[in-house]
């Protein structure tokens, strides 16, 4: 039986270095993995590779932050993630196996099911017999089972907190706090790499959907009725969209269309949710993924997250798992920002300020504040603010419905203790909440795919075409045999590269071609010999992993010759 692709990639990471199940020796956890010495390198050339594009190429509105992986419950009441951030679960009556629903009945019946309720895919369990494909045991107690991982912040048990799916709600939550700082400016982008978590019910396809992970994630908020135009020049391309009309009909042909066209015919919503998908394209570009092995694809409306107006996932095709997801693109409005405002009872807008002050009717929120002291008690003051700092708009909505109760920042509230009312006022500027798009990545995928694309067979070598700025090893230094003074030649080439920060390998074992194999393999896309002329005249031979070709350069250029190959590339 011939081996695929995608089992030579794993039997070359495990046996050079670059990943391996983690907690091996007890037998692994499903959903997670060790990074080895190679691929821990990787990755954090791929994560530095991602800064570069989103973060120092964009310095003159994005920044950097980091926030802590453990999270307060009250941050995803406050984000929804407690009620919304779950899959469905299904378990079998006979042996006890839990299994994800809807990848269950994708996989028995080979029909699409992400995204159907609780009640329809009980229908289908039942209606088409599905059973658990173990046992055949009949399969109940279906439900929504919460993907966050819980824990308690210090002894006591009622500070439950949770492990962040997610780097985003810290930037939201520090979203004021930055702006002051970066002198209150819009559009501003907040950035952030760091470890999340997700308890995944049955992670499969290895390195693809883990339970620990790093992410990559940018926050970008801007002025929803001034939004700014985005310079979609600076990264040339055109975007491919399979559009969710499309996918409603059954079909897989992507339109290739300008940025600014997609956003002009509404086909993307938001400029700058186009902007940045473009940004996306040109990084993975640099990956070694080709252009005509990407493709955007817009979530369904069941698909999206509770928090999204919008999303894109930009799928890459690789072997084994064809076309996967390696970020995704969602135009998130102002839905965190006003939630946290509601539970927080802080004030999260922002102020613009007009060329001449104006009179202007706004609507407003009164409290009873009577009723709610006497219903509330203790927690009146923040049932007022989170009254205060909601939606009016919602709130008017709600009250127009008639409905007895408004519920707002999850408190119930009776409608006659909350009254709008239109007011005239001299106003200098307007306050607002920002609406926010993100992009989203994560690492570890990253890098599978990278290999993926870098995985070349030829007829008297393996090797990894990996582009040099992500390459683990840089330069290879090789003395042609283990004697004097070629090796002392070639231990300090070795060393001044070690000086020069570049990541080097020296090796003097086995021949000359043995040599160049191993670091062909692993990726490495240049190597140096000291040979008998390196004594005679100071020069080494350069050998190209991708050519295999040779040429010589002074001894002492190497380092300056890498830089600049790096620079180039």
């Amino acid at each position: 039986m011939s081996v695929d692709k995608y089992e030579k990639i794993v039997d070359l990471a495990l046996r050079r270095g670059f990943f391996w199940p983690s907690y091996e020796i007890y037998g692994g956890v499903s959903g997670l993995y060790d990074l080895g010495p190679l691929g821990a390198l990787m990755k954090e050339y791929i994560r530095n590779l991602w800064i570069e594009y989103f973060v120092l190429k964009h310095q003159d509105m994005v920044v950097m932050i980091e926030t802590p992986m453990i999270t307060p419950e009250i941050v995803f009441k406050a984000s929804g993630h407690l009620e919304s951030f779950t899959d469905p679960i299904v378990t079998c009556s006979k042996c006890g196996r839990v299994y994800r629903a809807d990848h269950l009945v994708e996989d028995v019946l080979k029909v699409k099911a992400e995204g159907l309720s609780l009640d329809e895919l009980k229908e289908l369990i039942e209606s088409k017999n599905v059973r658990c494909p173990a046992c055949g045991g009949e399969l109940s107690d279906l439900r929504a089972f919460n993907l966050l991982f819980q824990t308690n912040i210090g002894p006591y048990k009622q500070n439950v907190a949770y492990l962040r799916p997610e780097a985003a709600q810290g930037m939201f939550t520090s979203f004021k706090r930055t702006y002051t700082c970066m002198r209150a400016s819009l559009p501003l982008g907040i950035a952030q790499t760091g470890r999340v978590a997700r308890n995944e019910i049955s992670p499969r396809q290895g390195m693809i959907r883990l339970r620990e992970f790093t992410i990559m994630e940018v926050e970008f908020f801007f002025d929803p009725e001034e939004p700014g135009e985005p310079n979609y020049s600076r990264f040339k391309g055109k975007l491919k969209i399979l559009t969710a009309e499309c996918r409603r009909k059954d079909c897989r042909e992507p339109i290739v269309v300008d940025p600014e066209e997609a956003v002009k015919e509404r086909i993307v919503l938001n400029p700058w949710l186009a902007y940045w998908m473009l940004v996306a394209q040109a990084f993975v570009k640099e990956l070694g993924v080709n252009e005509d092995e990407v493709v955007f694809e817009e979530k369904l409306p069941e698909e999206r997250a509770h928090y999204s107006k919008q999303t894109f996932d930009q799928l890459v095709k690789i072997s084994r798992w064809g076309w996967v997801e390696v970020s995704g693109h969602a135009y998130r409005t102002d839905y965190d920002l006003s939630r946290h405002m509601t539970y927080s009872g802080q004030d999260l807008t922002v102020f613009k300020e007009f060329p001449e002050p104006k009179e202007v009717t706004v609507k407003k929120v009164v409290v009873d504040k009577a009723i709610i002291g006497k219903l509330f008690k203790e927690k009146a003051s923040e049932v007022i603010n989170a009254v205060i700092y909601a939606d009016v708009l919602k709130i008017e909505e709600a009250l127009k419905n008639k409905s007895n109760e408004v519920v707002v920042g999850g408190y119930s509230i009776p409608s006659e203790a909350i009254k709008i009312v239109e007011v005239r006022e001299r106003v200098s500027g307007r306050k607002f909440i920002p609406h926010v798009v993100e992009p989203s990545f994560g690492a570890e995928r990253l890098v599978l795919v990278a290999l993926d694309k870098a995985y070349v067979e030829e007829a008297d070598r393996t090797y990894l075409k990996l582009p040099p700025k992500i390459a683990p090893y840089k330069l290879a230094v090789f003395p042609l045999v283990t004697r004097e003074p070629l090796v002392s030649l070639a231990r300090k080439i070795y060393r001044d590269c070690v000086e020069a920060k570049l990541t080097v390998i020296y090796d003097e074992s086995g021949s000359i071609g043995r040599r160049y194999a191993r670091a062909d393999e692993i990726g490495v896309p240049f190597a140096v010999t000291v040979d008998y002329q390196s004594v005679e005249d100071s020069t080494v031979t350069i050998r190209l992993r991708d050519t295999k070709e040779q040429f010589r350069i002074k001894a002492d250029e190497v380092v300056g010759w890498v830089r600049k190959q790096l620079e180039r590339l």
